[in-house]
């Protein structure tokens, strides 16, 4: 199934392949984290899967769990934690990215870069706060839930981004500094 078949579908459930999670993991390493939570995440997500691997305490919470990401945050509830590690519903972004600023707890979304920036409310939220991107290559096939079909050669590149997580403020998937 390609990407632009489901652009614009409402369709927000795409899963992250372990490949995509395993770039920032060092990260987190080098900050000695041991607490992660990730709100958008079931047992069976990659991010709880690799990250428990790699012997972090994983903390997850999902939707269909009757966990709201937005309901947690509002009642003050938040998990304590190190940092927020996720892949974010992709229509939820800019909602999701402003309740993380203002937590103040280290994150890394994993967000497609097309129209990351273009948005009025997101350049204000970015000039605002200091953030910095994780640029993967390759590309990432995300695969849907509903079936578990791999999305290929999706129309955009993913970037994870982050607060108070890399060491400098553009790195490509290597690891290398790009400025």
């Amino acid at each position: 199934m390609k990407m632009d078949k489901v652009a614009g579908s409402g369709q927000d459930e795409f899963y992250t392949p372990r490949y995509a999670v395993e770039p920032i993991v060092q990260y987190l390493k080098k900050k000695k984290f041991k607490t992660i939570w990730c709100p958008f995440d079931t047992k069976d997500s990659q991010f709880v899967k690799v990250l428990k691997r790699e012997k972090f305490k994983v903390i997850y919470t999902h939707i269909s769990k009757g966990k709201d990401f937005f309901k947690i945050v509002d009642k003050g509830k938040v998990p304590k934690c190190d940092a927020i590690v996720s892949n974010p519903p992709y229509s939820k972004k800019t909602e999701v990215l402003t309740y993380l600023f203002e937590l103040g707890i280290p994150f890394a979304m994993l967000l497609g870069i097309a129209g990351l920036f273009d948005s009025l409310e997101r350049a204000r939220l970015f000039s605002k706060h200091k953030f910095e991107v994780l640029f993967l290559n390759p590309r990432v096939d995300y695969f849907s839930g509903e079936d578990g079909e791999y999305l290929k050669q999706p129309p955009f590149q993913s970037v994870y981004v982050c607060h108070d997580i890399l060491p400098k403020k553009l790195l490509n998937g290597l690891g290398s500094a790009i400025c």
